[in-house]
């Protein structure tokens, strides 16, 4: 079993907006990845993005940019 360890998990209304935060994340070197939604928390779409708290600052900054919005912005251990 994988060790549990502490990610900031960032929820979409839409796939459409999940796949859009792969896309302007993978064009911008941003770090993260696309996981299925925890069974710790409820989203409009089964998607969300997953990276470590430290490293969230850039993402934010890009959602800000570019209008692409959360859903929700959580901490948890997964």
């Amino acid at each position: 079993m994988r060790k549990k360890e502490k990610k900031t998990v960032i929820t979409f209304a839409t796939t459409t907006a999940a796949i859009r935060m792969e896309t302007l994340c993978k064009e911008r070197n941003l770090p993260g990845r696309l996981i299925p939604v925890p069974t710790a928390i409820t989203a409009g779409c089964g998607l969300s993005w997953a990276l470590y708290p430290e490293e969230k600052a850039p993402v934010l900054a890009m959602m800000e940019e570019t209008g692409l919005e959360a859903e929700g912005i959580y901490e948890l251990m997964i």
